[in-house]
């Protein structure tokens, strides 16, 4: 069964993320697609970007970054978890994403983005460019969540049926896009 890896990229207190990444998480392992883990980058703890040499060459020196390249070569497929800060994707996200390079590669992603009228969005767009050079695939299909705080309740999310559907939407196409670049990552 392929794993995907669930990234929750806010790292800020009293952030909206850690609800969002549960309920898609939740969500993922309903669908029953995946073997699924979760991981939240304040948990991770990776500091701003610290090893010497570059990430293509995979020569790290710090144990923070070879548990990260396991855990990020051992997955087939990414999920996003992200809000937009200033039109932009969250310095975590990029932190976690410049750590390494191989690791990436031949794999989909697919974004579960939130935050005010924009959803998110403007995020996305951004990561997507820090992507496409590793040779990563955003799919299409991605969950929205505009207005979050409207979703939320008691510290869970609310997930009407838009979100339900779209979080299935997304986890069939990675699922397949997974699947089709599965000889490339095994021969890349």
């Amino acid at each position: 069964m392929p794993r995907l890896q669930i990234v929750i990229t806010s790292t800020r207190p009293g952030r909206v993320g850690l609800p969002v990444g549960t309920w898609f998480d939740a969500r993922a392992r309903a669908h029953g697609g995946f073997e699924v883990e979760l991981v939240d980058l304040l948990e991770l703890g990776l500091p701003f970007l610290d090893e010497p040499n570059h990430p293509r060459l995979q020569r790290y020196t710090h144990e923070h970054t070879k548990d990260w390249s396991a855990r990020v070569a051992a997955a087939d497929a990414f999920a996003f978890v992200t809000p937009e800060y200033n039109y932009a994707m969250p310095a975590a996200l990029k932190n976690a994403i410049d750590f390494l390079n191989n690791e990436w590669h031949y794999k989909p992603v697919g974004f579960v983005s939130y935050g005010g009228v924009s959803a998110g969005t403007r995020s996305v767009q951004m990561t997507k460019q820090a992507l496409t050079p590793l040779r990563m695939f955003p799919v299409q299909e991605a969950v929205s969540i505009p207005f979050v705080a409207q979703f939320i309740d008691d510290g869970q999310v609310q997930a009407n049926e838009v979100m339900e559907q779209a979080a299935d939407a997304m986890l069939d196409e990675l699922l397949r896009v997974s699947d089709a670049l599965k000889v490339l990552r095994t021969t890349g």
